[in-house]
């Protein structure tokens, strides 16, 4: 009976957390409810908008994951947040980058992994292989049975049903030119995947912490392979794309650098340059929401300058 006492006060908790609008330092945060979807479960989607929105002036639009953690640490599971709206607004009153409306899509904390993890690269697996990244996400608990990404539905819910809606209730410049997807770790790898699965809809890509393991470990995993030889056959056109990466080298980051130095010669073998990708990195830093809001400037400067 107690443990069933604690598990209501636990659910009422979250829901009313849930149900709150993250207070955010300028601008306002405008909520699409339990936005409905054929392609993955309904979220919540939690919208930015800048100070002294006009219908008259039109807007660049970046789309980020992991939507309930990107503006009030107050209403986060662990006390931390991005700050977007800190960031960004600074950016805005500085013309540092353009006029900008951030677009924060909730995660299914239950789908999270199978939302975010590229599908192609893991189709392109042997039995045997896949296999063997069901058993990594089994063990981390990430998954309870045979693993089967989904994320060619979520793209396709972000790019046939949320952007069009977007588009269509706000200002917005509608072209790949002004329109923008970030995230960090998993939010990393569905971002770049989004780039190069839809380059005619996505003109720039910030993959914070990108997570090219797939599971949580580098050994006997078939994973950053074949998501690298994915990246070596789909990248977007350079000269039209903008797609930035970075990571740290604590934490969960430790995984990351060895992979992300073979994704940068990905880069450059492409036509990438300075002009239209950048990787930085950052030792001494971990994976969490504290580190990505302390260089969330520079992907967003990077992405949204001023033409």
């Amino acid at each position: 009976m107690q443990k069933f006492i604690l598990f209501l006060s636990l659910f009422f908790l979250f829901t009313k957390v849930s149900a709150q609008i993250p207070n955010v330092v300028s601008g306002k945060i405008e909520r699409l409810p339990n936005f409905k979807s054929k392609y993955v479960t309904p979220r919540n989607i939690d919208i930015w908008i800048p100070e002294n929105y006009s219908k008259s002036k039109k807007y660049a639009v970046l789309y980020m994951h992991d939507g309930q953690m990107l503006y009030d640490s107050e209403l986060t599971w662990n006390k931390q947040s991005w700050n977007v709206d800190d960031v960004i607004s600074d950016l805005i009153k500085n013309k540092k980058v353009q006029n900008t409306i951030i677009v924060g899509i909730w995660n299914d904390q239950k789908l999270r992994h199978t939302d975010y993890f590229p599908q192609k690269p893991f189709e392109s697996l042997s039995a045997k292989e896949k296999d063997t990244i069901t058993s990594q996400l089994k063990k981390a608990g990430r998954t309870d049975k045979a693993f089967s990404p989904q994320s060619d539905n979520y793209l396709k819910f972000l790019v046939k049903e949320l952007k069009p809606f977007i588009d269509k209730k706000y200002s917005t410049h509608k072209d790949k030119a002004h329109t923008f997807i970030a995230g960090s770790s998993m939010g990393g790898l569905i971002s770049m995947y989004a780039i190069c699965e839809y380059p005619e809809i996505f003109g720039g890509a910030a993959c914070l912490s990108t997570h090219w393991t797939g599971t949580f470990t580098k050994e006997n995993n078939p994973f950053p392979e074949s998501v690298l030889q994915y990246l070596s056959k789909n990248l977007p056109y350079p000269k039209n794309h903008k797609i930035y990466f970075d990571c740290g080298d604590q934490t969960l980051d430790a995984l990351y650098p060895d992979i992300q130095k073979k994704a940068d010669e990905i880069m450059k073998k492409s036509g990438f340059s300075d002009l239209n990708w950048k990787t930085l990195y950052f030792p001494g830093e971990n994976h969490s929401e504290e580190a990505w809001n302390k260089r969330l400037q520079f992907p967003l400067e990077f992405l949204l300058s001023e033409k």
